[in-house]
């Protein structure tokens, strides 16, 4: 037997070897799996995800919550309510709104954000605002960016529809606290500082009005 004989003999043993790798490889999977249509005939049914399961190719929560967590299952059951809701496009409107509320309150004028605070958080907003202007004190705000937004929590009540969304912000934020005679009583105008809070938002699902509220601060 000569040598290129033996060596077309070896390369054909090798690639019957991997042939056949491969095929063992390719038969532990199910194929090919088409996407899963609701028609009026099969409808998929929505209480499989109001019972908390999430489907494993749902980044837009696992990306943000444990798998099997309370957190995962209660955003499950919002998609399933409404399935336009999406994680992380509430994540970014709620980037939004702490940037927008938190330098309302920061200047002492809630009239633009008003609708998206719960009664008493409004209160508690402007009883402080109302505390600085008794004082004849005034604060100048500089917002310089949010650092952290990240998902801190959820929970969903099937009974009410209502949701409610905790989320974790550090922003950056130059503010200054003067008082009437124009001395700096808290802040550094050229220094700014990191504020870190933890804010609850809530609204009830599947209804037409999309803005959800402030409920909590912490």
């Amino acid at each position: 037997m000569n040598n290129p004989l033996l060596q077309l003999l070896v390369l054909a043993g090798i690639a019957i070897f991997l042939i056949l790798r491969l095929r063992n490889v390719l038969g532990t999977r199910g194929g090919y799996e088409p996407p899963q249509v609701e028609t009026p005939e099969s409808p998929r049914p929505r209480f499989d995800v109001i019972e908390g399961s999430v489907d494993e190719d749902d980044h837009d929560i696992l990306d943000h919550a444990p798998a099997g967590s309370p957190t995962a299952q209660a955003l499950a059951a919002m998609k399933a309510v409404e399935p336009s809701f999406g994680v992380m496009d509430f994540l970014n409107g709620a980037k939004s709104a702490y940037e927008m509320i938190l330098m309302a309150f920061e200047r002492g004028d809630l009239s633009d954000v008003r609708p998206f605070l719960a009664e008493p958080v409004a209160e508690a907003f402007q009883g402080v605002i109302d505390a600085r202007a008794a004082n004849g004190q005034t604060v100048t705000a500089q917002y310089i960016g949010t650092r952290e937004t990240s998902l801190a929590g959820a929970e969903y009540d099937p009974a009410t529809g209502m949701a409610e969304v905790t989320v974790r912000f550090v922003g950056e934020l130059i503010a200054v606290t003067r008082d009437a005679q124009g001395n700096v009583v808290e802040g550094d105008p050229k220094a700014p500082r990191k504020q870190r809070d933890t804010w609850t938002f809530a609204r009830p699902m599947g209804q037409d009005d999309p803005n959800w509220q402030l409920v909590a601060t912490g």
